[in-house]
């Protein structure tokens, strides 16, 4: 027995071999054929009659890229001037918060002058999309505008209030919210950024939404409906938030109908807000003397959508 296990060899330790030093460096390029490629000088593009036209296809893209990020940038942050301009917006505004509505337009009127160039003709419908900040402007200067003269500002005086602000001028920058649009220079035109009529109509959309937190919050403070006008009333009915929402209402209901979804979104949006307005002037009137000072109307007694 113990001759046989003397004739049995000894198991020995199988050793791996060491891994090559150059198996951890980036592997080697090769061909479809498997042959390695060689690491001299690459070989001259080939040019032919279709590269010039190609390389033109390439710098109109690059220069399209790079004028749509800058539209964006302007465009996110006037978006966000004119929001604080709504939110500080009121009838009778102190001295700071209007030197700093003062000094957001400016801001707001360097930036659009520093995309005009890049939004005229055909370029401005091409970057229409990107160019949302201006129903976020319009929104800004309609509010202030109602607020000071209890009216809503024509397309007209829009287009001009836009223009004037998108002519920056250093020397010459005191353009006010509620104010008028200035004359037009036609001595010196410059680029001017154009509104649209869509730009328009989802602005005024947006101040709908305002009229009636102004509306809640005036209630609110005041115990009675903002409105009245030195002018008498043309039907009889008194000058108040109620029908100024009541008529904004209605010309949006006789306009030919868009039905792609933000219009449908903006007109639904419109409808619940003319009716928390009429919600919250017939509660005034019915049991206004019912109501502790500060009340406000709560949200869950709205009607569904499809009573309107």
């Amino acid at each position: 027995m113990s001759d046989v296990d003397q004739s049995v060899p000894p198991k020995q330790e199988l050793k791996r071999p060491r891994p090559d030093a150059r198996s951890n460096m980036p592997g080697q390029k090769r061909d479809f054929r498997g042959n390695a490629k060689g690491s001299g000088p690459k070989a001259p593009l080939v040019r032919n009659e279709y590269t010039p036209m190609f390389e033109s296809f390439r710098d109109e893209l690059d220069e399209h890229h790079d004028r749509r990020e800058r539209i964006v940038k302007a465009s996110r942050d006037i978006t966000a001037l004119s929001k604080k301009m709504v939110h500080s917006i009121q009838p009778e505004l102190p001295d700071q918060v209007e030197r700093d509505n003062q000094s957001r337009l400016g801001d707001i009127s360097k930036l659009l002058a520093a995309v005009t160039p890049d939004v005229q003709g055909i370029n401005r419908y091409r970057y229409s999309r990107s160019m949302v900040c201006i129903e976020e402007l319009i929104e800004a200067l309609t509010f202030a505008h109602y607020l000071r003269t209890q009216r809503l500002m024509g397309f007209t005086e829009a287009v001009a209030m836009v223009a004037e602000l998108s002519v920056h001028i250093d020397d010459q920058m005191d353009v006010d919210a509620g104010d008028p649009p200035a004359p037009a220079d036609t001595a010196s035109p410059r680029p001017k950024v154009l509104v649209t009529e869509e730009d328009y109509l989802m602005g005024v959309f947006d101040l709908s939404g305002e009229m009636m937190r102004f509306a809640t919050t005036s209630a609110a403070l005041t115990g009675k409906m903002a409105g009245g006008s030195a002018l008498p009333p043309a039907d009889g009915r008194e000058r108040t938030m109620v029908v100024d929402m009541q008529d904004l209402g209605s010309f949006f209901e006789m306009l030919p109908q868009q039905y792609n979804k933000s219009y449908q979104v903006k007109l639904s949006t419109l409808r619940s807000s003319v009716l928390k307005v009429e919600k919250l002037g017939y509660g005034l009137t019915v049991r206004g003397t019912e109501r502790p000072a500060g009340w406000m109307p709560e949200d869950g007694d709205d009607p569904p959508e499809d009573d309107y």
